[in-house]
């Protein structure tokens, strides 16, 4: 949902664009470095120290919001930086997911690793139904929206590493929301180019499945 309401942070993205822009960095590069700072937050999932992962994670984050910033600041906003970003999230969240198979996580319905396996799955969905559905001309505008864009999942995964500093019981709770939530939001998106595409049938190419 928030992926729908991006103009609320629009002041704050101007001053952070116009404190980070006298920097020598470009907006790609601070791409770049967020997946450098995922890299860290894995490390200290690994040695199981969620404190540092925590404070890692949180920086990854917020240099993913530098690059765009400073890119409208400084009008550089290209197509290739936004792809570049896009594919940055995907790798970041990816790393912290992987990062959490590490942690001796309890049982709860399913092993803690398929929990974590929906949640990458629903992740991938999500983006792969928007996609999709531009690729294949099912609708004229970006397929958003759903009950949990990348944002909101960003967030329930920093408020799981947070519950995780104090019981992995309470962590494993928020991935199992997670990964129902994300695959709900996938199953939204995919019904919502279908609807769209049978009512626009123009829009489908000849000899598309």
């Amino acid at each position: 949902m928030l992926d729908l309401h991006r103009n609320l942070f629009k002041g704050l993205e101007k001053k952070v664009g116009k404190i980070f822009s006298f920097l020598p960095i470009t907006p790609n590069q601070w791409t770049l470095i967020s997946i450098l700072f995922a890299f860290v937050c894995l490390y200290f999932l690994i040695k199981q120290n969620l404190i540092l992962a925590i404070v890692f994670f949180l920086i990854a984050g917020f240099l993913d919001f530098i690059d765009g910033a400073v890119a409208r600041y400084k009008n550089m906003a290209t197509k290739i930086g936004a792809y570049l970003d896009t594919i940055a999230d995907r790798y970041v969240e990816a790393i912290l997911l992987f990062g959490m198979l590490f942690l001796p996580l309890p049982k709860i319905f399913l092993p803690s690793y398929a929990w974590i396996f929906l949640i990458l799955f629903g992740s991938i969905m999500t983006t792969y139904a928007k996609a999709a559905a531009k690729e294949k001309n099912l609708v004229c505008q970006e397929l958003k929206g759903g009950l949990l864009s990348r944002g909101e999942r960003i967030i329930l995964l920093l408020v799981c590493l947070i519950l995780g500093v104090f019981n992995f019981y309470w962590m494993v709770y928020v991935l199992i929301l997670i990964a129902i939530l994300a695959n709900f939001t996938a199953l939204q998106r995919i019904l919502a180019a279908r609807k769209d595409g049978v009512i626009f049938p123009n829009r489908q190419k000849a000899g598309q499945k």
